[in-house]
């Protein structure tokens, strides 16, 4: 039933609307029951009352009558019933009596013509039998009365009390009450239905804002003291997700515009060139000579495109199936092994130090991550210089650059690799913040490194990738940091 009821996709008003109806419906269900209930368990013990008192009277006539006169008999029955006749509230409540003697022939009846609405086969014998001393309902030429028969040594008194009347009143207010519910019922749904609506009409606001959305106008925002407070948390998170799809659309952007831009002279290029071969027969060499330099270029294009490739493939995190046990230290020291040659050349060595963890994550990712650090900073790095690497154990508690969204509970390490090596120029922190940029390379005359200007941009993406972080601090404007945390395995 509460699948059928989701799957009928009913607006969220009318769903509301209808879960408060049948809420005040079943209220207003009970407040009759309990309302009835009431009326009818007073009328009862009003009743009752009524019977007791006229049974103690008519009980305590009959024994003073027998103290005087006896034997009984219809004279003396009479004359009791003509004793109580005295007694106006008798006849204000229509009180029947019925008087026979002990084997149950009728003597007398008050009023007379009582008797003659007995049914034929009315016993008193038989209703003495079955409700001694005890009161009871019973219905006499179609009407409904609550009787009771009390005895002496000689005569039985049957005593009735009509309760059409209460039986009539209760019909009618059974009636009033079920058109006084039913109003009220349709007012509280009407009033609960313009509230609901009144309490939705801000959402209103919201879904204006969301069709209203295009690539130039990705800067709205929606003004949160203007909601209400049940409101404002919706609020705050639709304007956090409009800041963060802004940003990650103008980032796009950025990055088409410098693709497009990367692309365009290499490939001109290929072109020119291949356009000018082909304009006159050339010599074999020329021809030779030409397809090297295009195989250059190509090669450029294809690195180009497996670093786009690969930082489109770490903009996400890892999945549980890439995650493993990766052991740094090793992993760095095959990495100087390979680039001490290179570094040579430029007298350039290299020093580790530190306690190196075993860390959770993807080992090729990281294996890029670090070749492509050890590389900017040899190729960077003055002539004749150190290139520092060393390993720091942090907790959650201590790390000053954890994440922002980073929850992790105090007790999970991080392990901190920091490569520290002395710049050929001077460079600010400004201008290192933009290294992590797509495309940027702060020094595009320098003629040994022909790269893309995106190795530091994979770095970072691969460090959010396994949640970690990347850094870069500039010391004294020569002595250039970069750090790396990620998280040590248990």
């Amino acid at each position: 039933m509460r699948d059928k009821f989701k799957n009928r996709r009913w607006p969220l008003l009318w769903r509301t609307v209808f879960l408060l109806t049948i809420f005040v419906v079943i209220s207003q269900v009970v407040i009759y029951i309990w309302v009835q209930r009431s009326v009818n368990e007073h009328f009862e013990q009003m009743d009752s009352e009524i019977i007791t008192h006229a049974a103690f009277n008519l009980r305590k006539r009959m024994v003073n009558f027998n103290d005087h006169i006896e034997p009984f008999t219809v004279s003396k029955s009479q004359a009791l019933i003509d004793a109580n006749h005295l007694h106006s509230s008798w006849l204000d409540y229509d009180l029947k009596t019925l008087i026979s003697d002990k084997n149950g022939n009728l003597l007398s009846s008050d009023p007379s013509n009582f008797i003659n609405d007995l049914p034929a086969d009315f016993s008193l014998l038989q209703l003495l039998q079955d409700y001694r001393d005890q009161q009871f309902m019973i219905k006499i030429n179609n009407r409904h009365y609550r009787a009771i028969i009390i005895t002496n040594q000689e005569v039985l008194a049957f005593i009735a009390l009509p309760i059409d009347v209460h039986h009539q009143y209760l019909i009618q207010f059974n009636r009033q009450l079920s058109l006084i519910l039913i109003a009220i019922t349709l007012l509280l749904v009407s009033v609960a239905a313009l509230s609901v609506h009144w309490g939705f009409a801000p959402l209103a606001t919201i879904v204006q804002k969301m069709k209203g959305i295009n690539l130039q106008r990705l800067d709205e925002r929606i003004v949160v003291g203007d909601m209400p407070l049940e409101l404002r948390p919706l609020t705050e998170s639709y304007n956090s997700m409009m800041v963060k799809l802004e940003s990650n659309f103008e980032s796009l952007s950025r990055f088409s515009d410098n693709i497009a831009h990367e692309l365009r002279t290499p490939i001109a290029t290929l072109s020119t060139q291949t356009q000018v071969m082909l304009t006159k027969p050339r010599e074999s060499d020329e021809y030779i000579e030409q397809l090297h330099h295009q195989h250059d270029t190509l090669k450029q294009l294809s690195a180009m495109i497996n670093d786009m490739l690969l930082l489109a493939k770490t903009q996400k995190e890892l999945s549980d199936s890439q995650i493993s046990h990766v052991d740094i230290e090793s992993l760095i020291t095959k990495l100087i092994d390979y680039y001490e040659m290179i570094a040579e050349d430029r007298e350039i060595i290299f020093e580790k130090s530190g306690d190196f963890k075993t860390v959770l994550g993807d080992k090729g990712l990281l294996q890029r991550l670090f070749a492509n650090l050890m590389s900017n900073a040899i190729y960077y790095a003055a002539s004749n210089s150190t290139i520092m690497i060393s390993a720091t154990v942090l907790t959650s508690s201590t790390s000053l650059n954890a994440p922002k969204d980073d929850i992790q509970s105090p007790e999970q390490l991080w392990l901190r690799i920091t490569m520290t090596n002395r710049l050929d120029k001077p460079l600010n922190q400004i201008e290192a913040d933009k290294l992590f940029e797509r495309f940027y390379r702060h020094d595009k005359t320098n003629t040994m490194h022909s790269g893309t200007g995106l190795g530091l941009s994979i770095v970072q993406a691969i460090a959010n990738a396994h949640n970690g972080k990347v850094s870069i601090t500039i010391k004294d404007e020569c002595l250039f940091e970069v750090a790396v945390k990620l998280l040590i395995a248990r």
